[in-house]
């Protein structure tokens, strides 16, 4: 009697889904989101739990030696795919799925999975067992740091990760540290970004930032989009601006809402996001919005965890070149959260102004034009002051806290590169 076989049809029938994005893919992932929720499909927060990799996005070759660790990691049976643009999802999703229901018992050698978005065999991404030695070298030059924590022909340091060491913390006392990457990809987290991190116990005393690698994506950063086309001339709705910015803004609480461990507050913030993408009306969205920013930003719970963390002044925020919310919060994580909320409500009510919007107002994560920086560079660059001297535990909250847009910074990478 196969006592696997029912196991694996089960797990067929409602696999768990590993969803990363690309530079350039946050429509695709957002299509995605809502995806897996309709199908009731779960999402899975590791690779060890998941039976599908699904990619939103474009192709990133700089990031191909990240992808193709997390395949490695996937338990058989496994499937992967990669979804370019929203519309290629079903498809893409219906064929991971009737392959894991076909091969359920299969093997991961020799494991070969078509391409239709690519209309050939994925050998985009290839087998990450079978493809990854040659994949690192050829990716380096687009983004050099990722390649060193594949951890392939490196005998001193286990899949990239620098053995622990001494050194002085701030007191002058000599302590282990501990190297810890966090990103590029990890959930709920701004993917592509990856943040190194030198630990002493359990706060952080270096940080050092790894910003996505250029390519992918071409055009505007999808939540910028709208500020993007008024600033070229085009006549863009007021309230298509404060639409956006109000599903921003849901799409960010739902991340720290889940990096805080409240996931029935996420789902309802993810699930307003969609309502907004998918363009209800006002009165639709006011009571259920109204609701939710009372229960959130009243929460003293939510409060007390986050209380204290990643204290950013106003004048630090201008010293920096930030704009936004994160700037007007003048404060730490709870402040930044109840400035989303409070713009997240009064977004709801102006979504059906048809006056032009002004270039000059600010999208989700402040001020930003083609011409100059997108703000989500400012975000990434406080992050080492806020950082160094908090715990882990804090260090998380704090980066879901500004949500920095990988869109926004895949533009603005060479920018910086070129400027550190």
């Amino acid at each position: 009697m196969d006592l696997t076989a029912l196991p694996l049809r089960a797990a067929a029938a409602r696999p768990h889904v590993l969803l990363v994005s690309t530079p350039g893919g946050t429509a695709t992932r957002l299509a995605a989101e809502r995806q897996l929720r309709l199908q009731d499909l779960p999402r899975a927060r590791t690779p060890a739990e998941a039976d599908i990799l699904l990619v939103a996005g474009p192709e990133c070759r700089g990031l191909r030696p990240a992808i193709d660790r997390l395949w490695q990691s996937l338990p058989a049976p496994r499937s992967r795919a990669c979804a370019d643009t929203p519309g290629a999802l079903p498809e893409v999703l219906a064929r991971c799925r009737a392959e894991l229901a076909a091969s359920p018992g299969r093997q991961h050698a020799g494991h070969r999975h078509e391409n239709p978005v690519g209309g050939g065999p994925d050998a985009e991404f290839g087998d990450g067992r079978d493809e990854h030695d040659g994949d690192d070298e050829d990716s380096g030059g687009g983004h050099g740091g990722h390649g060193g924590h594949g951890g392939h022909g490196d005998s001193e340091s286990p899949w990239g990760l620098p053995m622990a060491g001494q050194g002085e913390d701030r007191d002058g006392l000599l302590l282990d540290q501990l190297h810890v990457p966090l990103g590029p990809f990890l959930a709920d987290w701004p993917d592509a970004l990856t943040a190194r991190l030198t630990l002493q116990g359990d706060v952080v005393q270096r940080l050092e930032v790894e910003w996505p690698p250029v390519g992918g994506g071409v055009g505007p950063p999808f939540w910028g989009e709208p500020w993007a086309r008024a600033i070229a001339g085009e006549r863009v709705d007021a309230g298509e601006g404060a639409r956006r910015r109000a599903a921003a803004h849901a799409d960010s609480l739902g991340r720290l809402l889940a990096v805080a461990g409240w996931t029935g507050a996420a789902t309802t913030a993810r699930r307003l996001r969609d309502d907004l993408l998918d363009g209800a009306s006002s009165a639709e969205l006011r009571p259920g919005v109204r609701r939710f920013a009372r229960r959130v930003g009243r929460s003293r719970t939510l409060h007390w965890l986050t209380r204290g963390a990643g204290v950013l002044t106003a004048g630090a925020a201008q010293d920096a070149g930030m704009t936004g919310p994160a700037a007007r919060a003048d404060g730490d994580v709870p402040a930044r959260y109840r400035t989303w909320l409070a713009a997240l409500v009064r977004d709801v009510d102006r979504l059906a102004d048809r006056s032009p919007l002004d270039p000059a107002e600010e999208g989700p994560r402040g001020g930003g034009a083609p011409d100059g920086p997108w703000p989500s560079a400012a975000l990434v660059r406080v992050l080492p002051g806020l950082l160094e001297g908090a715990e882990l535990a804090a260090a998380r909250l704090v980066v879901a806290s500004l949500d920095p847009d990988p869109d926004e910074l895949a533009a603005v990478s060479g920018e910086v590169g070129a400027g550190d």
